[in-house]
């Protein structure tokens, strides 16, 4: 792929998840911010794959830092959802 048309689906990607969140009503934004978990959690397989496949120690160094920041991401986003939805309960447990 020439660069040309990476830009040009780095920069469609941009304009369509902006239209997108932008439209999601502030009820639902505790459903998607999970959803964005589970694409971190892809990006974490996806580091996985590059370090396996690493060829020179530049890629392991670079798909190492990939692993442990979408790790970190996971894991706020899901105690950050948890948080979200502790406050919903009712009962003692508060």
């Amino acid at each position: 792929m020439s660069f040309l048309n990476i830009v040009t689906i780095f920069v469609l990607a941009i304009f369509i998840g902006f239209e997108v969140i932008t439209k999601v009503p502030p009820i639902l934004h505790t459903p998607l911010m999970s959803g964005s978990n589970a694409i971190s959690g892809i990006a974490i397989i996806g580091a996985l794959v590059a370090v396996a496949s690493a060829g020179d120690s530049l890629t392991v160094i670079l798909g190492s830092a990939a692993l442990a920041f979408a790790a970190i991401n996971v894991v706020g986003g899901f105690l950050v959802t948890h948080r979200m939805l502790r406050k919903f309960k009712k009962g003692v447990g508060r």
